[in-house]
């Protein structure tokens, strides 16, 4: 959530920086919210001012009473301004209500140092590292190549429809072998605290991190024992909702900062405006499997913390021999939360392209002040801490990635040599 404050100080200036992002609606009805505001600022000074004609008019009351006299109307006058302020403080209620509404609704704004654009084009290429492996074949996709090791779609689309995998054999190993080895490299390499969360969250952890009130369509929730009087429960479209929202509504010692958080958990998505793209295979799923990296941070060591992460993202990849590039996204590419985001794309050989596989973020305030996490300074006052997140990595994507970049001739895959351990010593998948 942005700073009240700013919007008061500079609106302007927050229009502005609102319009260099990408959306076909307003951000924000300036007009509503200048009314708002206007009427907020009124009913507080009329509020302010009929508190101080109460607290007077009962000091004389008192005084009159001391001297035997008649105190009837002044009584009348403070019942009636007692009124007043009850209807004043419902009024104030129902205005704060609507903006509050308006401000989740906003976006974070980018930093300055974010690239314009409209969409995925306008995105910065930053660096490249590793060569794709020249193949004197045609290169197969993940798809005919996982088939002959497990990976079974017909299977996930039986038991749950479209864009669902049931993984067995070699595959369900590779997969397993992935996720731990990404654990242990952020654990043990980039010393973060590894945690199992819940999958299954309350409606103001995801308003807490963004996903909500916006989101809602893309996620998939559910309501206990199908009692519709309950509140719905969301299922995690990322481990970095319960793991950002593990600090939510605490004040941090500095001493505590920064913290790392990782964890491995699946993701549902609903995916509901990606209909008819990336059908085929495991680039796009319901549900997948990630590796999650979060940071909380004091302000001032952020921007560090984002070129961290993108270096732990990045040190998985090169230890599974995996060409990527990392790119900078632009304004209207970025994620509602973030202030600054890369991505991280690996070669895709079958598709000739990268492909994202990890997205790392600087939300900064946004996310603590909707969660209202705060951490107190050497001065003794508080402040919000900023919040980082990102994908370490994704471990569907990063099993289409190893088949395809290390798959040979005769239909086996090369095991990266940082994955064998994890595989019994095995160096080549075969059906």
């Amino acid at each position: 959530m942005l700073d009240p404050n700013l919007l008061r100080r500079d609106l302007e200036g927050v229009v502005t920086q609102l319009q260099r992002r990408k959306d076909p609606q307003p951000f924000l009805d300036v007009a509503r919210y200048s009314a708002l505001e206007a009427e907020r600022k009124a009913i507080q000074t009329e509020t302010e001012q009929l508190q101080a004609r109460r607290n007077a008019a009962s000091k004389q009351i008192g005084q009159m009473k001391g001297k035997g006299e008649d105190t009837s109307a002044l009584m009348a006058e403070v019942n009636g301004i007692a009124d007043r302020q009850k209807a004043g403080t419902e009024r104030l209620e129902a205005v704060q209500a609507e903006l509050q509404g308006m401000l989740m609704s906003l976006p974070n704004l980018p930093q300055a140092g974010v690239p314009a654009g409209a969409d995925e084009r306008g995105n910065a290429e930053w660096r490249r590292w590793g060569t794709p492996l020249p193949m004197d074949f045609t290169p197969r996709d993940h798809v005919d190549i996982g088939a002959a090791l497990g990976m079974d779609f017909e299977t996930g689309a039986l038991l749950s429809g479209a864009r669902f995998t049931f993984l067995r054999g070699p595959a369900a190993r590779l997969h397993r072998a992935l996720a731990q080895f990404m654990l242990d490299t952020q654990t043990l390499e980039h010393g973060y605290t590894e945690c199992y969360t819940p999958y299954i969250v309350n409606r103001e952890v995801l308003e807490g991190t963004g996903q909500l009130p916006k989101f809602k369509e893309d996620m998939f929730w559910v309501t206990r024992g199908g009692d519709e009087a309950q509140p719905e429960q969301y299922l995690i479209s990322t481990s970095e909702i319960s793991l950002t929202n593990s600090v939510r509504e605490r004040i941090l010692d500095a001493a505590q900062l920064p913290i790392r958080l990782t964890a491995h958990s699946p993701c549902f998505r609903s995916e509901a405006g990606s209909a008819g793209r990336d059908t085929r295979g495991m680039i796009r799923q319901h549900q997948f499997d990630k590796v999650e990296m979060v940071q909380i941070t004091r302000p001032e060591d952020s921007d560090a913390a984002l070129e961290q992460m993108v270096g732990h993202a990045e040190a998985i990849l090169q230890k599974l021999e995996l060409p990527y590039r990392v790119v900078l996204l632009c304004t209207g590419d970025m994620g509602f939360g973030a202030a600054r985001t890369y991505d991280l794309e690996v070669w895709l050989p079958a598709q000739d392209t990268y492909r994202e596989i990890s997205s790392c973020s600087n939300c900064e305030a946004f996310q603590a002040r909707r969660m209202q996490t705060r951490y107190r300074t050497a001065q003794g006052k508080t402040e919000f801490v900023h919040t980082l997140n990102g994908s370490g990595l994704a471990v569907g994507r990063a099993l289409v990635a190893v088949l395809e970049n290390h798959q040979q001739a005769d239909g086996s895959v090369r095991v990266p040599t940082a994955l064998r351990p994890y595989l019994g010593g095995l160096e080549v998948l075969r059906a």
